[in-house]
């Protein structure tokens, strides 16, 4: 069973002896994988830890806002706003891996101009088991990595062998606050995965605000203790509607909610219907450009959590 105070202390002296007195870099998006793993690598290494947040244009309603209170006065911490350089990339791609391949690389190029900066030797990652579970499988702890423009850095991932639920209690064993911990998790791309089809500024707006209503609507009802995940997708299908007396032709919008414990696998708990009803009536009454909300009620597998 896990130790949060064993394991902070453990964790700290391996990046400690690791990372000795180099400087170190970690992408921080202000989910509780990154947020944890920053502040234990800063508990090791202090100000030699640079923690850089990067705005692609993609959060979510305030995220940057929250993000900016929680970390700048406990973290040597960056901002940086790249969102016209990322959109820029994304204008006219409607394949979603393609989408995300575009993410990452525009990422990773806005890293490595700040690793270059500051001089970083070391990677500090957020990685957690079910990460390299679903992907390569298991590789050892500290590797290298070599980034677009040759800049080499060597890899630490100080919670790689814990889950999620294992994560948060190392949060708030570390004082992070408990709305950060129980948030739910946000993927990488950020609204990129959804919004199906061409990303725009409009899309975006679109997909946020609804995104926006849900949590909203899930937090006042207290369901939020129970769903792993909670969202809006905006899908590129247009649906007639009807506003006032006058036809109507908008966008469909889905409600996706799930219970999880690792994100491994994933089910559609029965929801309360007049959550659902309501939610529904705000997004189309709030947000003129959606004519038709409908709820995904589909498991993982076979589905995916997220929609692309």
């Amino acid at each position: 069973m896990l130790n949060p105070s064993d394991f902070i202390q453990e964790a700290v002296e391996e990046i400690r002896n690791t990372v000795g007195d180099e400087k170190a870099i970690i992408a921080l998006s202000g989910g509780v994988d990154s947020s944890v793993a920053s502040v234990l690598a800063g508990k090791a290494i202090g100000d030699n830890l640079t923690a850089v947040f990067v705005d692609h244009g993609l959060l979510r309603e305030g995220e940057a806002e929250y993000v900016k209170k929680t970390f700048s006065e406990r973290l040597n911490f960056r901002y940086i706003d790249a969102s016209d350089e990322f959109l820029g990339e994304l204008e006219g791609v409607t394949d979603p891996e393609e989408k995300r391949k575009i993410i990452g690389r525009v990422f990773i190029e806005v890293f490595e101009r700040v690793a270059e900066e500051i001089g970083a030797r070391y990677l500090v990652q957020g990685t957690i088991a079910p990460d390299w579970i679903e992907s390569e499988g298991k590789i050892k702890s500290h590797h290298n990595v070599a980034l677009p423009h040759g800049l080499v850095l060597e890899i630490v991932e100080p919670i790689r062998e814990l889950y999620k639920d294992e994560v948060r209690e190392i949060g708030l064993e570390l004082g992070l606050p408990r709305e950060m911990i129980q948030r739910q998790p946000f993927p990488g791309p950020g609204l990129a995965v959804r919004i199906v089809g061409e990303i725009t500024r409009e899309k975006i707006g679109i997909c946020r605000r609804a995104n926006a209503i849900v949590e909203e609507e899930v937090l006042e009802s207290g369901l939020h203790e129970s769903l792993w995940q909670y969202f809006a997708v905006l899908t590129d299908t247009m649906v007639t509607g009807v506003k006032g007396d006058v036809r109507d032709f908008g966008y469909l919008v889905v409600i996706r909610m799930v219970e999880s414990l690792d994100a491994m696998t994933a089910s559609v708990p029965e929801l309360p219907w007049e959550l659902v009803k309501r939610i529904s009536k705000r997004i189309t009454s709030e947000i003129p450009e959606v004519t038709h909300v409908a709820l995904s009620v589909s498991d993982k597998p076979p589905s995916t959590i997220e929609f692309a």
